[in-house]
């Protein structure tokens, strides 16, 4: 006894007509972008007026937050006198000094400890119960080790950026699939040509993710410890300012670091598009 199965009819055709995106793929990925766009700076600058509006209207008390245009006016009054360059400057060169020996340190062990068993296995547990120490506590130890000066700024920013780098490098080295180092192994890779051609390229992507996070935490840090122990310096200035009740000079401080901790994540977001033009970009800022 045989079986027919019964003919499609039009009715059981699913049809899809194209839509703009693929009908236009570059178009609207411009569109798209475009919208981004508008909206990052949109949501800022709405903000920013209904401050201006509230502190103008007497909504809020203007001395205590003072209007976007009197912080702006007294932050471009101090550029122009060379009064906030000294401590924009000491806040940068403390965090790219301890950014990047914490950088090459973090690299260099998460590499290690990922690739070696027994180095992970003697190193993981004090490293781990380091990590929750909260790093604005060393910095009485830094003091002890290094004196007044930049060496404790210095040391307490590579500390902070150290372990955000191990984590990441020694999961990124973990996580390398077996097949691509067993291809290495077949095909008589040396050690480096094995870290040239396979760990590095496979981890590197997920090592610039904790480097980017660690940017920002630097300049946190830096600010922070700048409050404590530092006689100049963003964070410096933003404390005295508001011991002195000077918030406009206190906000000033405070944009400042703002802007510095987004220039520094950039630019390490874009030093890592550059090494890395294999690596799928971040979906959060529209793809080309």
């Amino acid at each position: 006894m045989t079986t027919t199965t019964p003919a499609k009819t039009t009715e059981d055709v699913l049809v899809r007509a194209p839509g703009p995106q693929e009908l236009h793929p570059v178009r609207t990925r411009r569109r798209r972008r475009a919208l981004e766009l508008a909206l990052a700076i949109a949501v800022p600058l709405a903000l920013v007026l209904l401050w201006q509006l509230a502190a103008t209207q007497s909504w809020i008390d203007d001395r205590v937050y003072p209007a976007p245009s009197t912080i702006l006016a007294d932050g471009w009054n101090r550029a122009a006198d060379g009064d906030l360059w000294p401590d924009v400057w000491a806040t940068l060169k403390r965090v790219l000094a301890g950014y990047a020996i914490g950088t090459l340190a973090g690299y260099l062990l998460g590499l290690l400890m990922g690739s070696i068993s027994l180095i992970r296995a003697a190193l993981e547990p004090l490293l781990d119960a380091l990590y929750v120490v909260p790093k604005l506590a060393l910095l009485p130890v830094f003091l002890n080790m290094f004196g007044l000066g930049e060496g404790p700024q210095v040391a307490l920013v590579a500390a902070t950026v150290f372990f955000f780098v191990w984590i990441s490098t020694m999961a990124a080295v973990l996580s390398v699939p077996a097949g691509h180092t067993d291809a290495g192994q077949v095909f008589g890779a040396s050690p480096w040509q094995m870290f040239r051609h396979v760990l590095l390229p496979a981890s590197l992507p997920a090592v610039l993710v904790g480097a980017r996070i660690a940017a920002g935490v630097a300049v946190l840090v830096i600010v922070a410890s700048e409050q404590i122990a530092a006689t100049n310096g963003l964070g410096h200035l933003i404390f005295d300012a508001r011991a002195l009740f000077q918030n406009d000079v206190m906000f000033v401080g405070i944009v400042c670091v703002a802007v510095l901790g987004v220039l520094f994540s950039e630019l390490v977001r874009l030093a890592g598009r550059l090494l890395t033009p294999w690596a799928p970009r971040d979906r959060g800022r529209g793809q080309s």
